[in-house]
């Protein structure tokens, strides 16, 4: 008999939601990245101030886009290490380098050692620790998997909202350099307190009174494969596909929402500024939102209400680009970006089990890295171009019909895999 375990005291079916709450916490740290705006302008003063040139806001953006770069390549490599060595020491080390990463920020003398220092080690930093808790929440709730990870990846949809408040005072308060110092020591205590309860279930665990549904069904999945088990499926091939049309509709949203609002929709740039923070509360509440949905009426139909949502949206922008098709197009866009960072790692786990969990959702993950390269060039592209972002509109749409089709055709649970060196019949589930 699997042993009962329990978490901070009450039995494990209760205090499970305390790890949940705990990945919150992180991911809310973690998360602290979509705040870069409010740093821009400031950078770009102090930079044109000590190095004797004009520093534009333009150079000052790339650091964050080298972030993402390499959030998106260490998830990957993250992931076996979640397995090794346990969530905890994962979530430690990950906090130390993302924090370290704002500290030597605040030393940095030019715009190019941003790029090593905040870009390359912070980035680093937050692709090892962010799989941590996606992990815990996928184990610790295999009833519940798509709002549990929701949940936790609630806080990074958040951030913007909490971190971007707390940056514009403090650097308003103490300047834009010491706000880099604050804000890395309060990293490095919250993500370490914060990663010291983490762990997995027991081998064989499950919550009291719960009957796993037959395979196939619900949240359980189909076969338990590894990561060369997963890449020879077509369900990944859909997975990875949807999930960069998602995330590529969402950053885009993200990078151009203050530009579009005072260009498109003439709203006053002060007004846009808080629109952006109104827009990140839609990307909270959309992991925890489309993550219960993907419980309810599976992986696939989510993706699809989400296309479908990412289509209309555009359209609405496209053809009536005001103020309300505004507020709600980018509501929509930004909430659906968050959906997709809850559906796509509760899909992994659904269609290819938990056995290897952080390495296959971290392949799956890249999706998003590609999304965050390619989102914001194409709108930048269409800008140079056209003059507007208008034009970037129907391409969004057309995408979204795109992603519609793929999730509709291969979104399916795939047939029993292997693991390398065993062979069992197609369609057999093995024991958990």
């Amino acid at each position: 008999m699997p042993e009962t375990p329990t978490i901070f005291g009450p039995p494990a079916e209760k205090g499970r939601w305390g790890l949940v709450a705990l990945g919150l916490v992180v991911n809310l740290c973690l998360g602290s990245i979509y705040s870069w705006s409010v740093f821009v302008a400031p950078l770009a003063a102090h930079f044109t101030a000590t190095l004797g040139r004009e520093v534009t806001a333009a150079e000052v953006l790339l650091p964050f886009s080298v972030f993402l770069a390499f959030f998106a390549i260490a998830m990957p490599l993250a992931g076996k290490y979640i397995e090794r060595y346990g969530p905890r020491r994962v979530t430690v080390v990950g906090g130390l380098l993302t924090g370290l990463g704002w500290l030597l920020a605040s030393t940095a003398t030019s715009v190019e050692a941003l790029y090593v220092v905040y870009g390359m080690i912070g980035g680093l930093g937050v692709g090892i620790a962010y799989g941590a808790p996606v992990a815990v929440a996928a184990r610790w709730f295999p009833d519940r998997r798509g709002l549990a990870v929701g949940l936790a990846l609630l806080g990074f949809g958040f951030s913007a909202f909490v971190t971007a408040n707390a940056a514009g005072a403090l650097i308003a308060a103490y300047g834009v350099m010491a706000t880099f110092r604050i804000f890395g020591a309060a990293l490095i205590a919250v993500l370490v307190l914060s990663a010291l309860p983490l762990r997995f279930p027991p081998e064989g665990w499950r919550p009291a009174g719960w009957t796993a549904p037959a395979p196939g069904v619900g949240t359980v999945p189909v076969c338990e494969c590894d990561r060369r088990g997963m890449l020879r499926t077509g369900t990944f091939y859909g997975l990875f596909a949807c999930y960069f049309v998602g995330c590529l509709a969402g950053l885009m949203a993200i990078s151009i929402a203050k530009p579009v609002g005072t260009e498109l929709a003439g709203v006053d740039a002060g007004l846009a500024t808080l629109l952006v923070g109104f827009f990140a509360v839609f990307n909270g509440l959309g992991r925890p939102a489309f993550g219960g949905l993907a419980d309810r009426m599976s992986a696939q139909k989510t993706a699809m209400l989400t296309f479908a949502l990412i289509a209309a949206a555009s359209v609405l922008m496209w053809l009536a680009p005001g103020v309300p098709a505004y507020i709600v197009a980018f509501a929509v866009l930004w909430g659906c970006l968050g959906g997709w960072l809850a559906i796509a790692p509760a899909a992994t786990a659904s269609y290819f089990g938990t056995c290897d969990y952080p390495r296959c959702y971290g392949v799956v993950f890249l999706a998003y890295g590609a999304g965050a390269i390619v989102g914001p060039q194409l709108a930048g592209f269409i800008r140079t171009a056209t003059g507007t972002y208008l034009g970037v509109f129907p391409w969004v749409a057309a995408l979204a019909a795109v992603g519609f089709a793929v999730a509709w055709l291969l979104m399916r649970p795939p047939a029993g895999v292997p693991a390398p060196g065993e062979e069992r019949e197609e369609g057999v589930t093995p024991s958990p």
